[in-house]
């Protein structure tokens, strides 16, 4: 895993192009080493990737933004109509950090 922090989240990207061992890892990772961080999952590499993968990562994502932190999968092939309301993905890393900013923001002001 690669992993790369910026100033309000840090942004987590397989390295081992096998995305089913990759959400394993994150579920046991996240909780321990990431638990107070915005998280922002880099999947870009994943050009073909369907909505059956993509909910691999919906109770990481549930989990995680019940803790009043941010999940946000960055991937461009699945067409966001399909996603279902409890994720967050968009297009690109840019956008990511918007929504981050954005949760951080309604957060404080106790939504």
């Amino acid at each position: 895993m690669k992993t790369d922090r910026r100033e309000n989240f840090i942004v987590l990207k397989d390295d081992k192009d096998d995305l089913q061992d990759f959400v394993s890892f994150l579920e046991h990772i996240i909780p321990k080493k990431f638990e107070k961080d915005n998280v922002v999952i880099n999947l870009l590499e994943y050009n073909k990737l369907d909505l059956t993968q993509l909910l691999l990562f919906l109770k990481l994502s549930t989990y995680h933004r019940s803790t009043k932190h941010s999940f946000v999968i960055v991937n461009d092939a699945v067409n966001p109509d399909d996603v279902p309301m409890e994720m967050i993905v968009v297009p690109t890393l840019q956008e990511a950090g918007d929504i981050v900013e954005m949760e951080e923001i309604e957060r404080d002001l106790g939504f």
